[in-house]
């Protein structure tokens, strides 16, 4: 288990109210704009290495006791804060130590370190990341949001990953859920939440240099400055880019799937009195990637073949939170944000506008209940524009989402047991009221120790692919030599699936150097979605005569899924730390009776590693050196030919004082290249991930 230094979400909880416990791109506009960076920044940081004084101070990454980690507070759990010993859920946190040793520069490398989280690269700018099974490239059970901005996308249901970029350096903590979430945040919370909380303005005051690059990562680099305004407000303002190189593609060759990205934002938070607090932050970036993928050429004769091509990126969004505590016993909070992006390519054009209004108010009642309630209006609007290969039919639309939720919190022991009970209510998109109530149960017998238990519901709606899209998949000879077409069709009677998840885990210090988290789970799915074959038929009105081999989205699944993940703490020492997880995940899924679908339940239940184990290492040095090792073990994925692989990434840093630091880090050290993911439904061709190391320069200044 791990945990976090002490604070809840930003704005959402006050301290009085915490409880105290279609267009193809050029691929050639990809090429590296910094041929030289990482030689340069070589020399220079074994210049600085070899003048770097041993005099000055170095930071103590294992300072925090194991029983202080337990008594911090997270809120993801129940949008509160709470500490982790009475989070009744399977709770994860990154927390900045962790960040600033990882030697990650993405979110989705720093989540490998979350046991029972399987995150898989594709190419140099996509993954699939998902929770206790289920993982493709856009997992449509995990919901993502970062400072309380949801990151779900409904055309394919899921996250773009390759807009997710952060400050790493600005972020708090990163609180994955593994579980439903949707009593409090609402659908497809299904199978987890991960939840990107950064800093306050205050915590984040004078100036931040980083400069990198290396054989992956290009060339990278971040500036960033923070200032008080008077005494009750501060604000940061950051600029930052980054160019990453391609992978090799199946046959080893250039993927042509490199990635850069320009991205800038801030971020002021005040206190507008000794009731009041205020927190406004926005973002804009632009960039593009390359990809290679597979494309209809010719209908007649029939031809596909795997073609290069560029994505262009654009979007930016505005976030405003104000909170006001009535009393030491009330508060609320009104959250509102505005987000657009742009994608153009490489397979279709989409342009989309979110507006969400989110309110939550916040009751103690007497000396047993702690009682909340929230409603939430999401507005947005996208336009798509097809090519060959898909179309979205209609092209416009205009979604609406509204919900509603109570949570009350019901001490039966003081400081002992505590029985939270809640429930959403939401009109989604496309299928109508879902209804998520979730039973908890947490017992915290003082010894360091607690115990929990979970029964919750939730749903994942249809996204707009489901629901709107016509994807041409390939193109064949048909009987007679007839052209034929494979076609995946929107299902307007799409409906929702549903879990029903029980859980049960505890956590606790064992000694003053051990300490653990173990949760067990057993999960029930009804109406998960399938392809099911309809009769060919002759199409005369798109292109030329063809037969068409339809398949259309259902819900003729259903099934179960168990497991167990577990997580420790071992301090071996003053100056090492080793952290292990664990993570087995069965899947027993089936067809309905009535389901034509041979496919589906083989490519999911084969598309998640059944074991998953990880070992991360962090040690100090003489010196002022520190030294991270993060191994982690992945199983193979049969139904997507992907064999087991084992990663290595490690890290040495030298602390050059206060303000300088200095790193080398090495990724995928074990093998020049592997693969991850292989799935057929993936929009773009698999790459393998490629070994790569570079070289970073921190600069911290008043």
């Amino acid at each position: 288990m791990e945990a976090v230094a002490k604070g809840g979400r930003d704005g959402m909880k006050s301290t009085a109210c915490m409880r105290s416990g279609s267009a193809l791109g050029d691929p050639d506009k990809l090429r590296n704009p910094y041929p030289s960076v990482f030689g340069r920044l070589r020399k220079l940081g074994l210049f600085i290495l070899l003048l770097g004084s041993p005099a000055l101070a170095e930071r103590d990454l294992t300072e925090l006791s194991l029983k202080e980690l337990l008594n911090t507070e997270v809120t993801s759990a129940s949008k509160q804060g709470e500490k982790v010993a009475r989070v009744a859920a399977a709770i994860f946190v990154i927390t900045q130590n962790d960040i600033r040793h990882s030697g990650a520069t993405t979110i989705p490398d720093l989540l490998r370190m979350v046991p029972g989280l399987d995150v898989a690269q594709i190419n140099p700018n996509s993954w699939a990341i998902s929770a206790r099974g289920f993982n493709h490239e856009f997992s449509d059970k995990l919901l993502v949001l970062i400072d309380g901005r949801t990151v779900y996308t409904p055309r394919f249901g899921g996250t773009y990953w390759d807009t997710q970029d952060v400050v790493l350096e600005d972020i708090e903590r990163i609180e994955v859920i593994r579980g439903p979430g949707a009593t409090v945040w609402g659908a497809n919370a299904v199978n987890g939440v991960i939840d990107i909380i950064t800093k306050k303005a205050s915590d984040t005051l004078g100036g931040l240099v980083k400069l990198g690059g290396g054989t992956q990562e290009l060339g990278f680099g971040t500036a960033q400055y923070g200032a008080k305004v008077g005494a009750n407000a501060s604000y940061r303002i950051f600029a930052k880019g980054f160019d990453r190189n391609h992978f090799p593609n199946l046959g080893g060759e250039n993927g042509q799937d490199g990635w850069h990205l320009l991205h800038s934002g801030f971020r002021a938070d005040a206190s507008l009195s000794q009731t009041d607090s205020l927190t406004m932050q926005g973002d804009i970036y632009g960039g593009q990637e390359g990809s290679q993928f597979r494309r209809i050429v010719s209908i007649s004769p029939p031809v596909n073949q795997n073609v290069n091509g560029s994505a262009a990126l654009a979007g930016g969004n505005v976030l405003g939170r104000w909170n006001h505590i009535f009393s030491s016993r009330s508060d609320i909070t009104l959250q509102g944000y505005f987000d657009r992006y742009e994608r153009e390519g490489p397979k279709s054009r989409e342009s989309r506008d979110t507006y969400d209004l989110d309110l939550q108010d916040h009751l103690t009642l007497g000396k047993r209940n702690d009682f909340m309630w929230g409603a939430e209006y999401r507005y947005t609007a996208d336009h798509t524009v097809g090519t060959i290969d898909q179309s979205w039919l209609p092209a416009t639309r205009t979604l609406h989402l509204l919900s509603t939720y109570v949570q009350d919190e019901i001490s039966l022991k003081p400081d002992r047991v505590f029985l939270t009970l809640g429930t959403k209510l939401q009109n989604n998109y496309f299928t109508g009221w879902d209804f998520d109530p979730s039973v908890r149960v947490v017992w915290t017998p003082g010894n360091g120790h607690s115990f929990w238990a979970a029964v919750s519901r939730a749903d994942r709606t249809p996204s707009r692919r489901n629901i709107d899209a016509h994807i041409d998949v390939s193109v064949f000879p048909g009987p007679g030599g007839t052209p034929a077409e494979l076609t995946v069709l929107g299902n307007p009677d799409e409906e929702s699936e549903h879990v029903i998840a029980n859980e049960v885990g505890g956590r606790g210090q064992f000694t003053s150097w051990l300490s653990a988290d173990v949760a067990l789970f057993f999960n029930h799915y009804s109406d998960p979605a399938t392809r099911e074959p309809g009769p060919p038929f002759l199409a005369l009105n798109s292109g030329p005569a063809h037969l068409e081999y339809p398949s259309v989205w259902s819900n003729k699944m259903h099934g179960t899924t168990q497991g167990v993940e577990v997580s420790a703490n071992w301090k071996v020492s003053d100056h090492w730390t080793l952290r292990p997880g664990y993570a087995l995940l069965e899947m027993h899924l089936r067809t309905d009776p009535s389901s034509q679908d041979t496919k589906s339940v083989a490519a999911t239940e084969g598309g998640s590693p059944r074991h998953q184990l990880q070992l991360r290492s962090h040690m100090t040095l003489p010196n002022h050196f520190a030294w991270d090792a993060n191994v982690y073990y992945v199983g193979r994925l049969p139904a997507e030919a992907v064999p087991s692989y084992t990663r290595l990434d490690t890290e040495i840093v030298r602390q050059l004082g206060e303000q300088l630091e200095l790193s080398f880090v090495g990724q995928n050290l074990l093998r020049d290249h592997h693969l991850e993911s292989n799935d057929s439904f993936t929009a773009v061709t698999t790459s393998q991930v490629k070994r790569g190391g570079y070289v970073k320069i921190t600069w911290w200044f008043r």
